[in-house]
């Protein structure tokens, strides 16, 4: 039996888990001295934690009762005895870091050290040398007893053939001359163990531990040095340089991936990272977070969800976008790994900062569904008849319109169509022709207002042979006559002469017409489509237009809203211009959305014309196939009324030349608008006569200045 010195045997520091908390001041502030701490649960001591353990974690960080519960060391290898220690109990405590010891009565008082037991047994001159020899002799490792001078005392049998050496080499030898001197040196000045050195020299391959023994001061009074021999240690350093080959091989590939690549392991502690790095997500440096736990970044609120959680949690490969607090979005893949037995080692997570890549996409998808809807609404005006191709719209004014279109043109009612230059009186009427029972006869149109007062009568009415100087011999049919059966729209109608408004009232009423030059009625069956761009009423009030002859034309009256009152028709229009202009030039323009959006704004006081020829201006005068609206901008004056603009003078000049100045522009304006003198007479303000005049002037100006030019 070896006999232990009762005072090697240290007390027990016992506390209930729960009372955790009221210990909190002594762990901080190193008033308990003992190494362990004793965890004892409903009268029940359940296993021990160092006290070095709980201290790691930091100052002021106690563990909680959960996460102490996981660092409880059971008991299982750790046996009871007495203060005298038989020899397979020496054996026992070499194996664990101490032993419980009972008194005589049975009851638990203490434990022992596997340091005191040994440096009492391995004191020089000691009487159980013996006993040590045995112990040695038994041990399967390499053992090196080291003395506070730093010698070797004692060894065993295995050691000496580990290292390839004799005892007489070998005993009270420094040990700094056979093992690490840095690693010894530790040992003495730390007393920490130093554990796992690789130790390779040209007669030996070993794994060396190195383990201090202390005094009852808890002074290092020695050491053991344990050797593991290394019979492969020549592969097992090849196989290491193999494996730092491909942790570079891994690191290069990691450098080299877009992606930011993450290795968390089976708890969820980030254990590696790629130099690929998300800027603005962690709020860190990745190199801060190592050993850190991800799962608690989202518990923080960085980022939600966590795809380690999620991974851990279903054990199979998850995608998630993840959402910052700043907006981020975050495409993350965590795909599990599975050692031999199935169990989750390693989590590997790719994730890609998507966040202008949802943006791009968020509008691209709100361009196609654009596109979408105007090709649906394409596709359902191709669906109509001919007139639709001609008609396009969405609005709910031209809907309902429309509407009223198709109830017409199941009769013959005549139909008085108001708006503005422009708006598409014409492609109305020829709705009405279309969608009627009329639709294969004729359908004539005739402005009243392009054509002189003198022929009017003529192409209206038609005339017999022989009625007047100049005319066909044969004679010729009236518009009337031609559109028999059909349909006969009549544009302009206000600037109808009054002598001819009474003879119209006669077609309208009586269904018959008399040629120029003929007593003979020839009866007409006609559904007559008046348009006006002028309010009647107010022309009736001012005796400028018959009275009856207004009644009896509107009948149906149909007011086509100006463009700027049905902006929604307006990007349809322009869509339908341009692929008319691509199709007839062979070209792929287009407009985009912004440009859209500007021809929106703006108020078309030409209407759809104006917006026809601003489309084939625009396309004609584009360097590029893609229309914006910076372009765009360049051929509109948003926001300018032409009726209440005033003429803008950039220079000081002579009063006269400016009025003769502006008065020839507005001329030529009214002349290029109206075609006659007496609707730019009347546009103007001013007598005919005064109109020709000065037209005719501007004229040969002109002329003689285009000759000058020539000339030089």
């Amino acid at each position: 039996m070896f006999s232990i010195d009762p005072n090697k045997i240290k007390p027990l520091i016992v506390i209930e888990i729960e009372q955790l908390e009221n210990k909190r001041e002594s762990l901080l502030h190193n008033e308990i001295q003992e190494p362990y701490l004793f965890i004892k649960r409903k009268n029940q001591i359940e296993g021990y934690v160092p006290i070095k353990n709980i201290l790691s974690k930091g100052k002021n960080q106690i563990p909680s009762i959960e996460s102490l519960i996981d660092e409880i060391i059971p008991l299982d290898n750790v046996s009871y005895f007495h203060k005298n220690i038989s020899l397979p109990a020496i054996f026992q405590i070499i194996g664990e870091p101490f032993s419980l010891v009972n008194n005589e009565n049975g009851e638990l008082f203490g434990y022992i050290p596997r340091e005191d037991v040994l440096a009492e047994l391995f004191r020089k001159g000691d009487q159980n040398i013996d006993l040590l020899k045995v112990i040695l002799t038994s041990i399967p490792m390499g053992i090196f007893v080291v003395d506070r001078d730093k010698k070797i005392v004692s060894y065993n049998e295995s050691g000496l053939k580990m290292i390839k050496n004799s005892s007489e080499n070998i005993l009270y030898t420094k040990a700094e001359e056979i093992f690490r001197k840095e690693h010894i040196e530790s040992v003495y000045q730390t007393g920490s163990t130093v554990l796992n050195q690789l130790q390779i020299t040209g007669n030996m391959g070993v794994l060396v531990d190195y383990s201090p023994i202390f005094t009852h001061n808890h002074t290092v009074d020695g050491m053991v040095i344990i050797v593991q021999d290394l019979p492969m240690v020549e592969e097992m350093a090849n196989e290491i340089e193999y494996i730092k080959d491909l942790n570079n091989d891994l690191n290069a590939i990691l450098t080299s991936i877009y992606d930011e690549i993450l290795v968390v392991n089976e708890k969820g502690e980030l254990i590696r990272y790629s130099d690929t790095e998300i800027s603005q997500f962690w709020g860190v440096e990745l190199k801060s977070l190592l050993g850190k736990n991800i799962i608690d970044l989202e518990r923080q609120g960085l980022f939600s969800p966590s795809v380690t959680r999620l991974v851990l949690e279903q054990k199979k490969k998850v995608s998630v976008v993840q959402e910052t607090k700043s907006g981020k979005k975050i495409l993350a893949v965590g795909k599990p790994v599975f050692n031999e037995d199935g169990v989750l080692s390693r989590i590997i997570i790719a994730s890609r900062d998507i966040t202008e890549t949802s943006k791009l996409k968020k509008e691209l998808r709100h361009m196609k569904e654009m596109t979408d809807q105007y090709k649906r609404e394409l596709d359902t005006i191709k669906t109509k008849d001919l007139f639709y191709k001609k008609l396009i719209y969405c609005s709910t004014k031209m809907e309902q319109i429309m509407t009223q279109v198709k109830k017409i043109a199941d009769f013959s009612s005549t139909v008085l169509i108001y708006g503005e230059s422009g708006v598409g009186k014409e492609v109305i009427a020829q709705a009405i022709h279309q969608l009627g029972k009329r639709s294969k006869k004729p359908f004539l149109k005739l402005n009243c207002g392009a054509i002189p007062e003198t022929l009017l009568e003529s192409e209206l009415f038609g005339y017999s042979k022989g009625a007047f100087t100049g005319a066909d011999r044969n004679g010729k049919d009236g518009y009337f006559k031609q559109a028999n059966e059909g349909v006969l729209f009549l544009d302009e109608i206000g600037e109808m002469p009054l002598h001819l408004q009474v003879k119209l009232l006669r077609v309208l009423q009586e269904q018959e017409v008399i040629p120029i030059g003929s007593t003979k009625p020839i009866k007409i069956n006609v559904q007559i489509i008046a348009a006006t761009n002028k309010n009647l009423e107010k022309m009736v009030e001012r005796r400028e237009f018959r009275e009856d002859l207004f009644y009896r034309l509107n009948v149906i009256p149909i007011q086509v809203p100006p463009l700027r009152d049905r902006p929604e028709d307006i990007p349809l229009l322009a869509f339908h211009f341009v692929q008319q202009m691509n199709e007839r030039y062979d070209k792929n323009f287009h407009l985009t959305p912004d440009a859209l959006n500007l021809l929106e704004v703006y108020s078309w006081p030409g209407n759809i014309r104006e917006l026809q020829n601003m489309i084939e201006r625009l396309i004609v005068s584009a360097d590029d196939e893609v229309i914006d609206a910076e372009f765009v901008n360049r051929f509109l004056l948003l926001g300018n009324d032409s009726k209440k603009s005033k003429p803008i003078v950039t220079r000081i000049l002579p009063l006269q030349e400016a009025l003769d100045s502006v008065e020839e522009q507005l001329i030529l304006l009214a002349m290029k608008q109206y075609k006659t003198t007496t609707k730019a007479a009347k546009a103007l303000g001013i007598s005919q006569s005064s109109v020709s005049r000065k037209y005719q002037r501007i004229l040969a100006d002109l002329q003689v200045s285009n000759e000058n030019v020539f000339l030089h």
